[in-house]
């Protein structure tokens, strides 16, 4: 297979992947205010543009990190390259060089569901229409996992799509517990007794929150959430469980040993940390250090497969 064709499906997944991530995460912020008191609104809300990395990119075009502007911001500006817009049309470019490889059903699917973002984006920074909008984003995508998931033969243009989308999963998962789990551990006063419910949040924003009811059968409590999060090898959304989908994938493809060791040190960091200790101190420099170890397997993956035909792609969100 050619470099820029591995290239561009592991690119076309990362931005499916971040697509249906930020269209969740919009979601859940959305229905967890409705628990919460009204002056909450700017506190739950500012949040979503660092987890995406689009902080920079946001002050420079707005002044208030308020509900409109920030939903408007990652659904459909264009000049954000991580709002949902951006993330499908990147898709939908990186899908056109490689659509002989594709099953022609989920190359239909990302088009319905890049038209519909298209046409429909003011639904989606209204309250009134938000719900139905993120939704059909939300289940655009998945749909057009599931048609790679059983109309894609197992070669190696499968398996990097998979590292796409694996890679994306753990990096989006390790942004959600930085930025919320370290706000919910450092919460005083009003906010306090809803932590409970603010970390049922935090589950749901990666759909793992009957999962983990499964997995822990007790009350959600903040060190039982990091570790599931972090830990669990069976939950599809765990950094844990992405790393290991991430190591089955380069096993199939040649000259995978740099990669390799470098997932076996983040694997090493993720199964060693003491997350009780975690939740009183250094979950963000933990947090920091983890996200270090997933842009090394980026890099080792970038270096044995993408380096002789590198190509401009829109950047990940930064860290």
């Amino acid at each position: 297979m050619l470099s820029r064709v591995a290239q561009n499906l592991y690119w076309l997944a990362r931005y499916v992947e971040r697509a249906e991530d930020t269209a969740r995460l919009i979601g859940v912020t959305s229905n967890l205010l409705l628990d919460l008191p009204r002056t909450a609104g700017a506190a739950e809300w500012e949040p979503l543009i660092y987890i995406t990395g689009s902080h920079e990119g946001f002050r420079e075009h707005f002044t208030r990190p308020d509900e409109v502007s920030i939903v408007s911001f990652l659904t459909g500006d264009l000049r954000n390259s991580g709002s949902i817009l951006s993330s499908l049309t990147y898709a939908r470019e990186s899908l056109r060089t490689t659509r002989d490889v594709m099953p022609r059903e989920a190359w239909e699917e990302l088009n319905r569901i890049y038209l519909f973002v298209r046409d429909h984006i003011s639904d989606g920074v209204s309250p009134r229409g938000r719900d139905y909008f993120l939704k059909q984003v939300v289940s655009g995508c998945q749909r057009f996992n599931g048609y790679l998931e059983g109309c894609m033969s197992y070669t190696p243009a499968r398996d990097f799509v998979l590292l796409g989308r694996y890679l994306e999963r753990a990096d989006m998962t390790t942004r959600i517990l930085d930025v919320r789990s370290g706000n919910l551990l450092t919460q005083s006063g009003d906010l306090s007794p809803y932590a409970s419910i603010q970390w049922m949040s935090v589950l749901r924003s990666l759909s793992g929150y009957q999962m983990y009811r499964q997995a822990v059968r007790s009350r959600v409590r903040g060190p039982d959430v990091l570790a599931f999060l972090l830990q669990d090898t069976r939950f599809p959304r765990t950094v844990r469980h992405c790393l290991d989908r991430i190591a089955d994938c380069l096993r199939e493809l040649p000259q995978p040993e740099t990669a390799l060791a470098q997932i076996a040190r983040a694997c090493a960091k993720t199964e060693s940390a003491d997350v009780e200790a975690l939740v009183t101190t250094g979950l963000h420099e933990f947090i920091d250090e983890l996200q270090v170890e997933l842009g090394e397997v980026h890099n080792a993956i970038n270096a044995a497969y993408f380096t002789y035909h590198e190509k401009e792609t829109p950047p990940a969100a930064a860290a």
